[in-house]
């Protein structure tokens, strides 16, 4: 069965309240909203699914207005993080958690076929292991490349690690180990982190040896970003991409972008090319605001 979606994102759609030197802003947020819109905006066939309370329902409208369908579960409330800058350095934040949706249960995915099956939470707990397996089962019963001429890349999961290593522990959010660090990541085709979980990861400071070390776990493809670009790794290859924004006004949803934009690409490009893409887009993201909208 050919997929229907490209790319079927998994995660919290987020309320999030960004504060720059005491002035509060609420926006829309989560790896889904900025990973989602970007994808779809570089020509990926994309689903979101996602949890949230009925009453922000009228916030998924920014999906459909970007050809993204959404599967939308109504929750007790809507996940949230509170995101505080200082204008003189948008590069460090710090983050607390502000409500939490609840994890996504199997029954909630809609029994689609998609390429790429993306996981990318903003809190551990979004996604847990036994739904994570059975994405992996579903991505391995879509045709792969020999069989697929739409896509150079191959069927999979793709996880963005904080999802699994971002703890809520009171009103902090902190690094955690992942205690199904082995078997979550056997799963995974696709993988992203940042260097901080690298290293916390691998116990190494230099990327090219964390991201080995990662891909040992099974992980074909290793996306790691940092303030100066991304870096991937893959088929034993290092690519890295600069960022060179005119300024940090859109901060927020950078690593979501990245990952996303090199996801789309790679639907149709080379991992190079891929990371190349990530590079330009996830720099002009962050000079404004918002989910990236296109060129």
């Amino acid at each position: 069965m050919n997929p229907q979606f490209d790319i079927l994102f998994l995660g919290h759609f987020a309320v999030d309240h960004n504060i720059v030197d005491g002035r509060v802003e609420i926006a829309s947020g989560g790896g889904v909203y900025y990973g989602g819109i970007a994808a779809a905006r570089l020509g990926a066939r994309v689903g979101v699914v996602t949890r949230l309370r009925a009453e922000d329902f009228s916030r998924l409208d920014d999906f459909r207005q970007a050809g993204v369908e959404v599967f939308a579960t109504a929750a007790p409330a809507t996940s949230g993080i509170e995101n505080t800058y200082s204008s003189a350095n948008m590069e460090r934040r710090v983050c607390k958690p502000l409500a939490f949706a609840g994890a996504i249960q199997a029954r909630e995915v809609p029994d689609v076929a998609a390429h790429i099956y993306a996981v990318t939470p903003i809190i551990a707990g979004e996604v847990d292991l036994p739904l994570l397996k059975l994405l992996a089962a579903r991505a391995r019963k879509v045709p792969g490349t020999s069989e697929s001429a739409r896509h150079l890349s191959q069927p999979g999961v793709a996880l963005d690690v904080q999802g699994f290593v971002r703890v809520r522990v009171g009103d902090e959010l902190l690094f955690r180990p992942w205690a199904d660090r082995v078997e979550g990541l056997a799963q995974v085709t696709y993988l992203k982190v940042d260097r901080a979980e690298a290293e916390a990861l691998t116990g190494e400071t230099d990327l090219v040896r964390a991201a080995a070390k990662l891909a040992a776990y099974g992980p074909r493809e290793i996306v790691l970003t940092q303030s100066s670009g991304v870096t991937v790794y893959a088929d034993g290859q290092t690519h890295f991409a600069p960022f060179t924004p005119s300024s940090l006004a859109g901060r927020t949803g950078r690593g979501d972008t990245c990952f996303a934009t090199y996801l789309a690409k790679r639907l149709v490009a080379s991992p190079e090319e891929a990371c190349r893409w990530a590079g330009v887009v996830t720099t002009l993201k962050q000079e404004q605001p918002g989910p990236w909208r296109g060129m």
